[in-house]
């Protein structure tokens, strides 16, 4: 797929001018009510499903099909994102408050590691055929890991990011309202916060390297992967307020994560055989069925499970 060069201008300038509006719009560091954030997750659920409606009108259906898949397997595992930023917030008891502003800078970092890999992956499936079973085996292995050492301990604090920066920049361990960074006694240091956003890109470095082999398995187009990720990413912030007191409730949905993860590796590797690249309509119908059937069987599960009182994260309790 040849995409000019005005697109992928195009295509940047509206995601700085959304994210410009997004930092005007919560510039007042407000906290992030149920209603607000589904309004948002909404908009940005809309804007996304839009561009797969203009991609298909401009480059056909193919190229669409190819970019609802990539669409809907990222914004699935975004969810998964979702339950490391509650425990990361929740382990540092950052204020509600503040928690947009490490997530809009956090989105930001996640568009800029997703763009290096998208490139750097493509290349190399483009120029080695080998490195799709290396991709490959790598999404089956992180799918047995999410599918079977889900509920393993994390501490952020130990993440080996957080602990090489704390040791190389000057850092006080305290907020200081909704600065990364301040003067004490002369000195400029990092605060609390700011670990707090290192915590958050460290995190979602693991899972742009997961999310993006895991497209690169459906298309190489880079235009289509970018616009998956972007548009996903995107939402990413009004997805944690919306799905934070609801968490509890997804107990089973990582299984369906892991099968996920787990058949784009399959997919990836099939694709260097005489099988070839299966079908786009079957690959968007395993995503469809795996993400109903994962989520069907969770809220089965937690049936009865009494529903969050208001918009308060983990973080505030």
């Amino acid at each position: 797929m040849s995409v000019p060069w005005w697109a992928w201008l195009a295509l940047t300038a509206a995601i700085a001018a959304m994210l410009a509006i997004d930092l005007f719009l919560h510039r007042d560091n407000h906290v992030i009510g149920f209603r607000e954030a589904a309004a948002w997750s909404a908009v940005w659920i809309a804007a996304g499903l839009a561009f797969g409606v203009l991609l298909w009108l401009w480059q056909g259906d193919e190229a669409a099909g190819a970019y609802y898949a990539g669409y809907l397997i990222e914004k699935a595992l975004s969810v998964d994102n979702v339950f490391v930023f509650a425990l990361v917030f929740s382990y540092f008891a950052v204020p509600a408050a503040y928690q947009h502003k490490v997530l809009f800078w956090g989105v930001i970092g996640a568009l800029v590691f997703r763009l290096v890999f998208i490139f750097v992956g493509a290349g190399l499936l483009e120029a080695f055929f080998w490195t799709a079973y290396l991709f490959g085996a790598f999404l089956v292995w992180t799918g047995w890991k999410m599918a079977f050492r889900h509920d393993a301990q994390t501490h952020p604090d130990r993440n080996l990011v957080v602990r090489l920066v704390r040791r190389i920049v000057p850092t006080d361990a305290r907020y200081h309202g909704d600065k990364f960074f301040t003067r004490i006694d002369g000195k400029r240091v990092a605060t609390l916060l700011f670990v707090v956003l290192i915590a958050i890109e460290a995190t979602d470095l693991i899972f742009a390297v997961d999310s993006v082999a895991a497209i690169l398995a459906i298309t190489t187009s880079t235009f289509i992967v970018w616009t998956a990720n972007a548009f996903a990413v995107l939402g990413l912030r009004s997805l944690y307020f919306c799905l934070a007191g609801l968490l509890r409730r997804f107990v089973h949905l990582h299984y369906g994560l892991a099968f996920l993860l787990a058949f784009a590796g399959v997919k990836l590797i099939l694709s260097e055989t005489p099988v070839g690249k299966l079908p786009i309509p079957l690959t968007l119908g395993v995503i469809v069925a795996t993400l109903a059937v994962s989520i069907g069987w969770s809220l089965a599960a937690t049936r009865g499970a009494p529903a969050p009182t208001d918009a308060r994260t983990p973080a505030d309790t």
